[in-house]
């Protein structure tokens, strides 16, 4: 937990500001005395129950301002003050550590945490040459101790001299097996969360047994270590970040875990079958410079959105053991090792309203408005609720306080009310019994809820939408012109756009010879826009660009795909159960429009690609939907970074379809399975991935000249 693990700050980072928000500041004895009852019952209330009324960095700037009114006052510390304490002071345990389990001290900035690494070669005689640096997990930490290899008892942090037991909770955590690949007696120790998937389900799991959803999926890790008594399970995830020996070891085990550096020990973690970060993609690594180091924390901060968990900072260590050694550890934290916070991705603030929005084919969607509230360097006034079963799910009312969520550019989002903080005044919200837009009746038959006119309903956005760049790249039908063309009731969906006279244009008001013209080419070229793009513009839910270019490739024309039942749909790549059918129906919905598209003339097939074998066709080719051979036949790619040369004028979406004429399969994200990272000017994090993981590098010439053949 971040805020418990901020307890004690070193002086120089009580007073920075760097990267987070500043420091409470503390003006006399009694502000002081109450910032000191605060911080502690927040830390108690965490650990108690996972629920705190203070969020995370509102709970570093209290520390930090106790700690910097400390500094200034050092005869009138309380003794019940949170710094110099692991976990604030707020909590003890009944089960002795072997060796005391601490928490971190906290860096905000480059220019500090080069501070640290000064101070920290000071005291060991020599400048450290070997960092590890790790992703800092947003979770409990606990000690899991094995005898003879069978895990035996899980004790959480505590005071960080003694902690609480929670065997009970042997055999819910994934990554931390009940028996080790080695019988040795070891305690490994980590850290205990829950990833995105998981918290989504036990929020589900508990709203389905009657009680509230947990507002943040760290709270409910601590919450759900400690229960015994629910009715339900729900699985945790754990991750080794430390392993030592337990005094009944064997002595030759015991000595060669004193001499092994940290990188080493978690190697010889993994081997024995616990999961750490080496699995995930931000593995930890081996750094041997300052600047490596702070290379490394700005790849790991780029990638925080992607990770499928939390993190709150980045651990880096002195690797090894020796140097370890040599600088030893104070009452709350070890000298070797370093905690770089990174900005709050959640705040509290409270529901002020719902909105209800109307997008371009027809979703009725629910806005939050929020009061203001400054996240990761932003300020956030509003975020998606998704939808209204969403919003039923979770509970929320309005006047709630809530847990928001941002990291990076993802879009604002509320994860749940903070229950705890409930005063009684909140109000039910409102959902609305008409479309807000048009006023027509809504169709609520799934959890998003559609306006009964669809794409009409909103038809300048959908409209626009069709035309843009990387759907049918329409250039001169901006929004001010389909405006016009829906006023004079010239358009009434997409197909009509192709039906459109040089007359009815320039009756239009603005509409000269040149841009009516001009228009209508762009119009005709339109036509011949390869399936993909066309299914594309016909925004059918649950699909995209590279959705919409993988159906198109899987089945290569408009007829076969409108053929398609279900079963045959699921065989696309990312087309599952759920969404199959929702695709077969709205493509049947749309088949009036697919109609009057093809006898406008519009182009049903895509170039390059021959339709599936009919079923029971056995003498059919099989595969025969891909294109011939190709340059990156079975090869996943990923483009990061700007293009230039002979790529320099295409989209990112351009780049996609070129991968896949050339037989590729495009790809966002970089994983163990992509084959080829395309890395332009300013490739970061992914090109920094690919590296790691050795795979493939290209420049942006390097690409054109492999797939020059497909540029056309």
């Amino acid at each position: 937990m971040s805020h418990v693990q901020a307890g004690a700050l070193s002086v120089v980072a009580c007073r920075m500001t760097g990267m987070t928000t500043p420091a409470a500041e503390i003006m006399d004895g009694a502000a002081y005395a109450q910032a000191v009852e605060d911080a502690v019952k927040a830390s108690a209330a965490y650990y108690e129950g996972g629920t705190s009324a203070l969020d995370d960095d509102a709970y570093d700037r209290l520390v930090r301002g106790i700690a910097a009114w400390e500094t200034d006052h050092p005869d009138q510390v309380l003794p019940n003050s949170p710094t110099g304490k692991v976990a604030g002071g707020a909590v003890v345990g009944d089960v002795p550590h072997t060796v005391a389990m601490l928490s971190l001290d906290n860096v905000f900035s480059p220019e500090d945490f080069t501070a640290w690494t000064v101070s920290l070669a000071r005291r060991i005689g020599h400048e450290v040459r070997r960092f590890s640096v790790e992703p800092k997990l947003d979770g409990l930490a606990i000690a899991a101790r094995y005898t003879q290899g069978r895990l035996a008892r899980l004790i959480t942090r505590g005071d960080g001299i003694a902690g609480e037991d929670v065997s009970h909770a042997i055999g819910t955590l994934e990554g931390l097996p009940e028996k080790l690949d080695q019988p040795v007696t070891v305690e490994v120790r980590g850290e205990v969360l829950m990833t995105t998937a998981q918290f989504e389900h036990a929020n589900e799991v508990r709203t389905a047994h009657g009680g509230q959803p947990f507002a943040n999926a760290r709270g409910a890790s601590a919450g759900t270590l400690r229960a015994k008594d629910r009715a339900y399970t729900v699985p945790m995830t754990f991750f080794g970040y430390s392993l030592l020996s337990l005094p009944d070891a064997d002595s030759a085990l015991t000595e060669r875990l004193n001499g092994l550096a940290h990188s080493d020990l978690m190697d010889l973690t993994a081997q024995m079958g616990v999961n750490t970060t080496a699995t995930t993609a931000a593995p930890g690594i081996i750094a041997t410079t300052v600047e490596e180091v702070l290379d490394r924390v700005r790849e790991i901060a780029a990638l925080r959105a992607e990770l499928p968990f939390g993190i709150d900072g980045i651990v880096i260590k002195a690797d090894l053991a020796a140097d370890q050694q040599a600088a030893g550890s104070g009452s709350r934290a070890p000298r070797w090792a370093i905690a770089y916070k990174l900005p709050a991705v959640e705040k509290i603030t409270r529901l002020l309203d719902v909105e209800w929005n109307v997008g371009r084919t027809g979703i009725v969607a629910p806005r939050g408005v929020l009061e203001p509230v400054e996240i990761d360097g932003a300020t956030i006034t509003y975020a998606t609720l998704h939808n209204p079963a969403d919003i039923a799910r979770r509970g929320l009312r309005l006047g709630d306080h809530v847990m928001v969520h941002r990291a990076g550019d993802v879009i604002p989002r509320i994860e749940a009310p903070v229950a705890h903080l409930r005063t009684g005044d909140e109000q039910p919200i409102a959902f609305p019994e008409v479309c807000p837009r048009c006023g027509s009746a809504i169709d609520t038959s799934q959890e998003r809820w559609r306006c009964e006119q669809g794409r009409n309903c909103h038809l300048v956005a959908s409209l626009s939408y069709a035309a843009g760049r990387d759907q049918l790249d329409i250039e001169g039908l901006g929004v001010t012109r389909i405006v016009q063309l829906v006023e004079a009731g010239l358009v009434t969906d997409l197909a009509d756009l192709f039906t459109l006279t040089r007359d009815q244009l320039l009756a239009l008001e603005r509409m000269g010879a040149t841009s009516t013209d001009n228009l209508l080419t762009a119009i005709a070229a339109a036509k011949g826009q390869p399936l993909s793009r066309v299914l594309c513009a016909l925004g059918v839910r649950g699909t995209g660009r590279s959705m919409s270019r993988r159906i198109a490739r899987h089945f290569a024309t408009m007829d076969t795909i409108r053929a398609a039942d279900a079963d045959a749909m699921q065989q696309v790549e990312g087309i599952g159960t759920e969404k199959a059918p929702s695709i077969v129906a709205e493509l049947a919905e749309l088949a009036p429009l697919i109609d009057k598209l093809i006898a406008a003339g519009v182009n049903m097939t895509e170039p390059g690609v021959t339709p599936p074998p009919a079923a029971g066709d056995t003498d059919a080719a099989a595969g025969g939907t891909k294109a011939a051979g190709g340059p990156l036949a079975g090869m996943t790619v990923v483009v990061t970074g700007a293009m230039t040369g002979a790529l320099e004028k295409l989209s990112r979406n351009q780049m996609n379809e070129l991968i896949e004429r050339a037989g590729g399969r495009s790809s966002s994200n970089v994983s163990k399975k992509t084959t080829l990272v395309v890395a332009g000017e300013g490739a970061g994090s992914k090109r920094a991935k690919a590296e790691d993981l050795g795979i493939r590098l290209a420049t942006p010439d390097e690409f054109a000249a492999l797939v020059a053949d497909f540029t056309s």
